[in-house]
């Protein structure tokens, strides 16, 4: 980076200097006006990568972010899969804006970019501009997704000091949508659906826990594996079939076939209008969570009281952690032992047995949708011990986590 730089920057430069020396991240750094201020970028490239950002309406795109104040990074795209993030400095009395990328899922096919590109041949400096474009194509910066958004959000929190997560990540590429090079991935069918399966399965119960066990299957299951030479219509299409299947889903799940379908024909509509590959992202992650969402509220029992079903709402979303009686009393207001007396009254299972049978079903996704080790999984979802979530998974189910997976396989 040039010029006067402030202390998060210093620890940016710090963290490029820990990337392995072939992955091109760059970071680029723009003034609040949009003017250009620096980049790690190195110099052959610059003018390519950087008139890329400036074409597919970036800088538009990154002047709107910085309006709105996002605190989260945000994911942008274009219509030939070529990926960036946005995120925001305070630091300085004017905000500036980094930009991560541009960077490729997957290495891009020429064909494909030739015939996405023709477009936006129809001045003299483009047509220049997307033949030099094509003339990199071996040094594209290519980084699968998963390592992308760690990378965007470690850089989030050295400028902004805050520690988010992953799924913090706005517009994060999943749940069905992935670029279009993505889909050239050779990829394991047999994980691939068991993948599926578990993230139409969350549709189905109306799971609000969806994203860390979305995030897993997601990374298995890239999206609908539509061949074409239009990386932008492969995309509609992903998000299309996705739409489909989880409004189905939905369906099974309780939701009338009416709303369902209107809700989905409202989603397919705007997928079919989009002209942006993050914007597809960003929209199949809304229909995904929209839908789920529906279904909940669908299935929440009637009879709960509100402070009895909040309660079940923060177990859902809190499986990751150790969940105390005493957490769950001050969220609703009660004593601890009042609290158990009025939970097991409603729902008619102890308190305690309630979280125990939450984590058992978010294991059974786990167990049927990756290859996570039974030890891994007793770590993310807080059990003490493995033998401890092992003993609980055997009490529940009448098997162990193993002998679970095997059998569900075999179906």
């Amino acid at each position: 980076m040039e010029g006067q730089i402030t202390r998060s920057e210093q620890n940016l430069l710090l963290l490029e200097a820990t990337l392995p020396p072939n992955e091109k991240f760059y970071v680029w750094t723009y003034g609040s006006d949009g003017s250009f201020i620096a980049t790690s970028c190195p110099e052959e490239e610059r003018a390519v990568l950087e008139g890329c950002f400036r074409m597919f309406g970036g800088i538009e795109k990154a002047l709107s972010y910085l309006r709105a104040q996002v605190s989260a990074p945000l994911l942008i795209g274009s219509p030939i899969g070529m990926q960036w993030a946005l995120t925001l400095e305070t630091e300085r009395k004017q905000s500036l804006i980094f930009v991560m990328g541009p960077i490729f899922y997957t290495p891009p096919v020429e064909g494909q970019l030739r015939a996405a590109l023709r477009p936006y041949t129809n001045t003299f400096a483009r047509a220049g501009l997307v033949r030099a474009l094509i003339a990199r194509l071996p040094n594209m910066p290519v980084i699968p997704h998963a390592i992308f958004i760690r990378y965007v959000t470690m850089v989030h929190n050295i400028l902004t000091g805050q520690q988010i997560d992953v799924q913090g990540v706005l517009a994060e590429p999943n749940a069905g949508v992935a670029s279009a090079a993505a889909h050239q991935e050779k990829r394991d069918r047999s994980k691939v659906y068991l993948a599926e399966r578990a993230m139409l399965k969350m549709v189905r119960n109306g799971d609000i826990n969806y994203q860390r066990a979305l995030n897993v299957s997601s990374s298995l299951s890239p999206g609908v594996p539509v061949q074409g030479r239009d990386p932008l219509q492969q995309a509609r299409i992903s998000i299309i079939v996705f739409t489909t299947l989880v409004s189905r889903a939905a369906i099974e799940g309780g939701l009338s076939p009416e709303l369902a379908y209107a809700l989905g024909d409202s989603y397919i509509e705007a997928a079919v209008n989009s002209n942006d590959t993050g914007e597809l992202s960003a929209l199949a992650l809304t229909m995904y969570h929209d839908f789920i969402y529906r279904v909940h509220h669908l299935r929440a029992n009637p009879n709960y009281s509100p402070a009895i079903q909040k309660c079940c709402d923060y177990i859902e979303l809190s499986l990751d952690k150790q969940i105390s009686i005493s957490d769950l009393a001050a969220l609703a207001g009660y004593t601890d032992y009042y609290l158990t007396e009025k939970f097991k009254k409603e729902t008619g299972v102890p308190l305690f047995l309630y979280i125990r049978y939450a984590k058992i079903e978010r294991a059974k996704v786990y167990l049927e949708s990756t290859d996570l080790p039974v030890k891994e999984i007793a770590e993310q979802l807080a059990f003490n011990t493995p033998n401890y979530f092992i003993k609980c998974f055997r009490e529940v189910t009448g098997y162990s986590p193993a002998q679970y997976r095997k059998r569900f396989k075999k179906h």
